[in-house]
């Protein structure tokens, strides 16, 4: 099970934090990490953690974003700063096998919609 929360609506340049519970999933197995999509959009991964607490993230995002995982919680984060129009989506946490495979295979919560205006 995930559960997302943290999303809302944003002024522009804004920077909140998503935070995503997870529970039920071996830790030294998955990829734990963040997609979004848009309306009319397709699904674009955004940023993942590794069992071995490397980190990847989209390009759209590099600099801006954050993830990090708080094992002794089941809690999964993702800090994102200096917003723009174009980060507006709902955003889902998700455990897959390969971080390079977010929003496409594994699970996924029911997202948390962040508009930024």
């Amino acid at each position: 099970q995930l559960v997302e929360s943290g999303g809302g609506s944003v002024e522009a340049g804004g920077s909140p934090r998503l935070s995503c519970k997870y529970s039920g999933y071996a830790l030294t197995r998955y990829c734990m990490g963040w997609f979004r999509q848009a309306t009319g959009k397709e699904r674009e991964g955004v940023a993942g953690i590794d069992n071995d607490g490397s980190t990847s993230y989209a390009d759209s995002v590099a600099g801006r974003f954050t993830i990090s995982k708080y094992n002794a919680m089941n809690t999964l984060y993702l800090q994102m700063n200096n917003l723009n129009a174009e980060d507006t989506a709902m955003y889902h946490c998700a455990a897959v096998v390969g971080c390079a495979k977010l929003g496409r295979s594994g699970f996924w919560g029911q997202g948390t919609q962040v508009t930024v205006s």
